[in-house]
């Protein structure tokens, strides 16, 4: 159990007391929130609930306080609570419980940090989704990174999670972009074919028609239009996904599921999905079109979700029967989204779309992650090998590697404008806060090394030795990451980790350099018992940063 929600149970259980011995005048049930103070002298913890109740119970918050901390049961997590003004009750843990987690920490390992508020739900999380028309940009390794870290912080509370990538390889786009690879290809061959209006510009498709005509020859240059354009389709989809597949692998995004659009429409669920939306009331014929009445719902317009004459459908058509197919067909109990910042208008009419299913719209989620900018030192740049059109996902990690793009991204919230700073990326400084985290996991590894070469056990270290404030701070700071993950998980949140790594790796950093009083190993004999005690001290450490940089898809590197 967390020991913010012992805490909460505490509180709750004094105030019951209190209210039914008479102590309290009943208020019924109230909601017990503990934070962490931002002045010490208030305590390690504390909670306002004595303000929350002052009007209902007609009393002074501070005089409500001293009562739920009198009526407050004995806990071995707590020293001692106090009522402050003008109505809080603090809380200082217990030094010997606190040494004990030491224990608790290096008996978990790697599971430290997980909980189990997500048992039994199955969760999905769509994160990329990029139509196979071109290389990955930076603005998808943003949504790329939210995506696979989400996933991890889910997983590790107990959902059953589903890692999701969704090809658009069917409509519009797709047609825009098999003419266009055509007429490339047809130049490779040393034909005269003009681009179609309107056409994919770029370099890339110039470079894939050029393969293709290498290792395809030109036996598609004699075919007629449509067999041509037919045969070239699956070549260069297949060919493009597995170029964004290696992107993603090398970012550090795996996925569990690759979903096509194109299935959709195969398997019937397309139309399943728009007869279940005209049973319900929301499609109507209008001039040729079948559209989603989203002004029902309160949108300011409908929607058209299949074209007139014969069009097929739109966007928004196969992006409802995509969900029809998570939330009814699969039937996952949450469904988390994130997109682009190009997707921003779409967000209002799928929670629209999933009302009109017949679905609690609070089952979806959609996050949507902003543009990207590059600059080095002062100035933008642009990394781009392909004419400056685009900075790809490949040129990035090449650039500045896979951890730095993940703690980067993470670090910011999705909705802020991201401003990739390529220098500080690749310092290796303080500065750096890349650097800074793993260079504090590769420290703690080689003093374990060192340890292990002086054939040192210290299995049998007596935590009860870690008295020094230092100590106590790294086993505060420690015991922080199951709440850091709770609270990633409740808000969807990625923010939350790396700075609750970089904190923790500046906290040990402060331990690690007072060796006047804090040192872990010395040549005196003597010193052994606590150079035992600090070893399962820094062993605790490392775990909590091993962990979170594994849910953050980083690598805890033991040198550097």
């Amino acid at each position: 159990m967390r020991i913010t929600e012992r805490l909460a149970l505490l509180v709750a259980d004094a105030l019951a007391r209190a209210e039914s011995s008479g102590a309290l005048p009943a208020a019924g049930g109230t909601e017990v929130e503990i934070e962490s103070p931002q002045h010490p002298e208030r305590g390690d913890f504390s909670t306002n609930v004595a303000l929350k109740l002052a009007r209902t119970m007609r009393m002074p918050p501070i005089a409500i306080a001293e009562k739920v901390v009198e009526s407050l049961s004995a806990s071995p997590e707590v020293a001692k609570a106090w009522a402050a003004r003008p109505g809080f009750v603090n809380f200082a843990l217990s030094e010997g419980w606190l040494r004990k987690q030491v224990t608790y920490v290096r008996e978990l390992g790697d599971k430290f940090g997980n909980a189990d508020i997500g048992v039994g739900s199955t969760l999905q999380v769509e994160y990329v989704s990029v139509n196979p028309t071109g290389p990955l940009h930076v603005g998808h390794a943003w949504g790329a990174v939210i995506g696979s870290g989400l996933a991890n912080i889910l997983e590790a509370v107990g959902y059953e999670v589903t890692r999701e990538y969704y090809f658009n390889d069917s409509g519009n786009q797709i047609r825009v972009f098999n003419e266009t690879l055509y007429a490339r290809y047809l130049q490779a061959a040393g034909k005269d074919a003009p681009l179609p209006e309107p056409a994919y510009e770029g370099e890339y498709l110039v470079e894939l028609a050029g393969e293709i005509l290498r290792d395809e020859g030109d036996r598609f240059v004699d075919m007629s239009h449509d067999e041509a354009v037919a045969a070239l389709a699956p070549i260069a989809a297949e060919r493009t996904i597995a170029l964004n597949k290696e992107d993603l692998e090398r970012l550090g995004a795996r996925f569990d599921v690759w979903f096509t659009e194109q299935s959709l429409l195969d398997d019937g669920q397309f139309d399943q999905a728009i007869r279940l939306l005209e049973d319900n009331g929301y499609i109507a014929d209008r001039d040729g079109a079948r559209w989603f009445k989203a002004t029902r719902l309160g949108e300011d317009e409908d929607v058209v979700v299949i074209r007139s004459g014969g069009g097929g459908p739109t966007y928004l058509g196969t992006d409802i029967a995509y969900h029809f197919n998570k939330l009814l067909v699969r039937g996952f109990d949450r469904v988390i989204n994130v997109w682009g910042a190009d997707h921003h208008s779409h967000v209002a009419r799928m929670r629209a779309v999933v009302s009109a299913l017949g679905i609690d719209p609070e089952r979806l989620t959609i996050i949507v992650n902003q543009i990207v900018s590059l600059k080095r030192g002062d100035k933008s740049v642009r990394l781009s090998k392909r004419k400056g059109e685009i900075v790809t996902v490949r040129e990035l990690v090449e650039e500045v590697g896979r951890d730095a793009c993940r703690y980067i991204f993470l670090s910011r919230t999705p909705d802020s404008q991201m401003e990739f700073d390529l220098d500080l990326a690749v310092r290796q400084s303080p500065q750096n806060p890349v650097y800074y985290v793993q260079y504090a996991h590769a420290r703690i590894a080689s003093i374990l090394r060192i340890a292990a070469d002086r054939g040192i056990d210290f299995s049998d270290g007596d935590v009860s030795l870690l008295t020094h404030t230092l100590e106590l701070a790294l086993i505060r700071k420690v015991i922080e990451l199951p709440e850091v993950v709770f609270v990633a998980a409740e808000r969807l949140e990625t923010t939350q980790l790396p700075y609750y790594a970089y904190e923790l790796a500046r906290v040990f950093q402060s331990y690690y350099d007072n060796k006047d009083e804090c040192r872990v190993l010395s040549d005196d004999p003597g010193h052994m018992p606590l150079s035992k005690a600090r070893l399962k001290l820094v062993d605790a450490a490392r775990i909590a940063l091993a962990r979170s940089l594994s849910l953050m898809g980083m690598s805890a590197p033991e040198r550097m």
